[in-house]
């Protein structure tokens, strides 16, 4: 249960920001005590890849805030968060945390399975952001892009700590989430309408 939880957190994470939660497990394994992450995922924690996922954060976080490259940093990250996504669920859910004592108990015949499971879940993610990204630019002429961005980079650090921390609460994280993904779906489906109208009042008295 609180393997799933740790992995879900964090494949969510992934999904507003690909390198986040791959920062976070390596800097909690390798400076705390809070994750201890097994074998096959212990490169997380090497030094070189904390300075490479680093220097990758800082440029998503700079390209994310500006108006027109943030659509286009949104079209490359459609496979890089999904990826990240994969390798957050999979190192997450199996490692040790200080909720979790036998992760290995989770995914033990099939580990591919969490791998695709965080893709899947980063993916969706990603696309809800995705989505309302133009709404906001439309709406706030740009202006509300930094802000909206500098949420998600927030949300997705809260998400992952919680998601090693107290798995439990990344039930509240989802369930903001889903409330995201309902105010983007009205959003979009009232500018739709908004722009059915106008064509359709041009044609009238034009």
């Amino acid at each position: 249960m609180f393997e799933a939880l740790t992995g879900t957190g964090l494949a969510a994470s992934a999904g507003l920001n690909a390198y986040i939660p791959l920062l976070t497990m390596g800097l909690l394994a390798r400076y705390t005590e809070a994750i201890s992450l097994p074998a096959g995922w212990s490169w997380l924690s090497n030094g070189w890849t904390l300075v490479i996922l680093g220097l990758l954060l800082t440029i998503e976080v700079v390209a994310d805030k500006v108006p027109v490259v943030d659509h286009l940093n949104d079209v490359v990250q459609t496979f890089v968060r999904p990826t990240a996504g994969g390798l957050a669920f999979g190192a997450g859910s199996a490692s040790e945390t200080v909720t979790v004592s036998d992760p290995g108990s989770f995914f033990t015949s099939h580990q591919w399975v969490p791998i695709v499971i965080g893709g899947l879940i980063a993916l969706g993610v990603h696309g809800v952001k995705t989505a309302s990204r133009p709404v906001v630019n439309a709406s706030t002429a740009g202006f509300g892009a930094p802000v909206a961005s500098t949420a998600e980079d927030f949300g997705s650090v809260v998400m992952s700590v919680l998601a090693i921390v107290l798995p439990v609460l990344v039930l509240i994280g989802l369930l903001v989430l889903l409330l995201g993904t309902v105010w983007v779906v009205r959003k979009r489906r009232r500018r739709k309408r908004e722009r059915i109208s106008g064509v359709e009042t041009r044609q009238l008295f034009g």
